[in-house]
């Protein structure tokens, strides 16, 4: 788990199925506040609360990129994989051991003893266009947006070509956790990570009910 180890394997030929642990559902979205009011609603009907209860949220920004998760084993990142089709997906530790953002070693104590960390890998615009620049001016292919960029960087059989690109990644829950437990309020769970040395959005907060 040396950092200065990321970039140690050697270029795969295909890449091995993972059957996630917990299903890995893809996020909901929500494009207009109207579109956020009525899931407001869907949750005031179904957890069978009054119009005017007051629901606690944790609330932060849906970034686009490429899903992924990340299983912790005493400690020790084990394996990175894509989302896929919910129930299995990619293995890509080859790729993710060579972005910074994720920790090889997580820090402190009291973690679980298998955790998996699920975020999002992202291309941030600055980096998306110095990339952009430099591959024209070397004559190169350049990425159309830094959306497919983050996906497509995920899914390069050498570990080397991933390594270049300037891929960033924000943790935004958990999944399987075994040999151990996390807190029951998703905001405290999200700190947890943040104190083990796992990146998060710095645009969080818990806020009270859907003006918040």
């Amino acid at each position: 788990d040396s950092p200065t180890q990321r970039v140690g394997n050697a270029p795969i030929s295909a890449f091995d199925t993972v059957q996630h642990a917990l299903p890995m559902l893809s996020l909901g979205n929500a494009f207009s506040e109207e579109e956020l009011r009525d899931f407001h609603q869907r949750l005031l009907t179904r957890l069978k609360l009054e119009e005017d209860a007051e629901i606690i949220y944790a609330a932060e920004p849906k970034l686009d990129g490429a899903a992924v998760s990340l299983m912790y084993e005493d400690g020790i990142l084990v394996q990175g994989a894509t989302r896929g089709d919910g129930s299995s997906g990619e293995n890509i530790t080859h790729n993710v051991r060579t972005i910074e953002a994720i920790p090889l070693r997580l820090m402190g104590k009291g973690h679980p003893r298998r955790l998996e960390v699920r975020g999002e890998v992202f291309m941030p615009k600055a980096g998306f266009n110095i990339y952009n620049y430099r591959a024209r001016a070397a004559g190169e292919k350049t990425f159309v947006n830094p959306r497919n960029a983050a996906a497509g960087s995920l899914r390069q059989l050498d570990p080397k070509l991933t390594a270049q690109r300037p891929l960033d990644m924000y943790a935004y829950s958990v999944g399987f956790v075994e040999g151990g437990s996390m807190p029951s309020r998703h905001s405290e769970v999200i700190n947890h990570l943040q104190e083990w040395g796992i990146k998060v959005c710095p645009e969080r907060r818990v806020v009270s009910g859907i003006d918040g």
